[in-house]
């Protein structure tokens, strides 16, 4: 595993701020609506920036919002100096959410060597879907969330799962065909997108509460808010997003817990 020293990391971050930029360009010249959300948006309120600890960036965008923009790529991406990536354009793709990658870079996370495609510096692109109103269906809704990433996950994790058993178990879940696994994500989000609902989230990706969910509303109201000294895109009712995502958001945790994703190999500019 790469350590990576404090310049090493601002400078990773300094890349990752390229690629919020050009998010911000399409959408503004597109009339997309994206809001900087999680760690990012954390760290634009308590640090005015990036958390000085944090090594990736996230944005979100409600599901029509995200088709527009992915279908923007396609055509006012700079493909000079990035790439975007999701599962319908990126053969052995296995996350449910976009990414932007930096051309002429390497950032290889523990145990993702062998994924067959460019693994380039990134910031996460995630689409937010429609979950049940009613609880008990949201929890349902939860327990298939759960299933589908962890078959995703598989590939990875048949190498990464410290536990004997569960790795073999992985390794198992492994071979089953990606179409297979992407088909039913894409029935679960298809159906839960025919009617608006108050909650939301990102179908592949953990929901750390037990509301299963965001409101929708925190997604649709947006305001400008300064990122290292750059106009992004951000939840306008930052405080109880926040609040709801981190609890007490202001205090800084303890030092054991300000953790950064292992990297086995990586090429900056």
């Amino acid at each position: 595993m790469i350590f990576m020293d404090d310049s090493t990391l601002r400078q990773l971050q300094m890349i990752q701020l390229e690629m919020l930029e050009e998010v911000d360009r399409i959408c503004k010249k597109c009339g997309i609506k994206y809001n900087i959300i999680a760690g990012t948006l954390l760290g634009a309120v308590r640090h005015g920036g990036y958390i000085p600890w944090d090594d990736d960036a996230d944005v979100a965008l409600l599901r029509p919002e995200y088709e527009k923009f992915r279908k923007a790529c396609k055509t006012e991406l700079d493909k000079t100096r990035f790439v975007f990536q999701d599962h319908r354009n990126t053969k052995g793709y296995r996350w449910g959410y976009g990414k932007i990658r930096r051309k002429n870079t390497l950032f290889l996370r523990e145990f993702q060597e062998k994924m067959p495609y460019f693994q380039g510096v990134f910031i996460d692109v995630f689409p937010l879907d429609n979950v049940p109103d009613n609880y008990m269906l949201r929890s349902v809704h939860n327990f298939i969330c759960f299933g589908i990433r962890k078959f995703l996950w598989s590939e990875v994790g048949q190498y990464a799962e410290k536990n004997v058993v569960k790795r073999y178990v992985y390794s198992l879940m492994a071979k089953v065909p990606l179409k297979i696994i992407f088909n039913i994500y894409t029935v679960l989000m298809e159906v839960g997108n025919r009617h608006k609902t108050k909650w939301v989230r990102i179908l592949t990706f953990p929901t750390p509460n037990k509301m299963y969910g965001y409101k929708r509303k925190w997604y649709e109201k947006s305001a400008d808010i300064v990122f290292e000294g750059k106009v992004f895109s951000g939840i306008k009712d930052f405080d109880e997003y926040l609040s709801f995502k981190f609890g007490d958001y202001m205090k800084l945790p303890p030092v054991e817990k300000r953790k950064i994703h292992p990297v086995s190999k990586l090429k900056l500019l």
